[in-house]
């Protein structure tokens, strides 16, 4: 598979504290990696390293043909202003800002697009809605949309399952597996038993990264890992235990 993204000895810090050192990762095309690890580990640190909102401090990030803008990202849901007066249609069409002049309007074909994805993924009828009146669950559907509407090559998720329910949560891995028919996936989850039934590779960030190459991963693997969870699978359900760590 062809390498789209590519982290070569990528260290960061926040205030002279180290939070990632000496990470190393391949994204290749179709890919659908799911990233595990404990608070403060660095998983956020690092999407946004990948998606280009932070610099890092040293290292290299190497993409496909020079170009990294396609990558669609959604940013946990905390981070997101509801207060903000907006429609959720608008909020869809800023994923597209870049792909018109800088005082220009949308043209009828963005907002055909913008439509026809909003009604692929189940929301159509909230066009005119403020981003204020929306569920969990709705907020994550439109934001969803907002990150695929330009096609990306990538699409990345910092942990999409938090403050929906759960049949919101059934609902987006499928939409996931079929999107990951057309891009590859980078995921963020605290949920280890869902995203391992998902993922096709796992990354295990603990200040450093170790990369898994497959879904099927043991307790003891993860402790050499450096990644304090624990498994415990009963039948094909998995289910997980967090350890105490600092």
């Amino acid at each position: 598979m062809n390498t789209l993204l590519e982290l070569k000895s990528v260290n960061y810090a926040y205030d002279h504290k180290i939070v990632l050192r000496d990470v190393n990762l391949k994204i290749r095309e179709n890919d659908f990696l799911g990233i595990i690890g404990p608070n403060g580990g660095g998983k956020t640190t690092l999407l946004k390293i990948v998606v280009g909102l932070l610099k890092p401090m040293s290292g290299e990030i190497i993409a496909r043909d020079g170009d990294n803008s396609r990558i669609g990202y959604l940013p946990q849901i905390n981070q997101i202003d509801k207060k903000f007066p907006i429609s959720v249609l608008d909020v869809v069409l800023s994923g597209l800002m870049s792909h018109k002049k800088l005082f220009g309007r949308y043209t009828l074909q963005n907002r055909e697009k913008a439509e026809a994805l909003m009604s692929r993924i189940g929301i159509e009828h909230l066009k005119n809605k403020n981003i204020g009146e929306l569920s969990g669950g709705q907020l994550q559907r439109v934001f969803l949309c907002r990150a695929i509407v330009t096609d990306p090559h990538l699409l990345i998720l910092d942990e999409p399952d938090t403050y929906v329910d759960q049949n919101f949560e059934g609902e987006l891995y499928e939409i996931l597996d079929q999107l990951n028919k057309q891009m590859a996936i980078i995921i963020v989850s605290h949920d280890v038993g869902t995203i391992f039934s998902h993922v096709k590779t796992i990354a295990c960030v603990n200040k450093t990264l170790c990369y898994h190459d497959s879904n099927i991963i043991s307790s003891e693997q993860l402790k050499a890992y450096n990644c304090p969870i624990d498994l415990i699978t009963h039948g094909e359900v998995p289910h997980r235990v967090l350890k105490h760590h600092h």
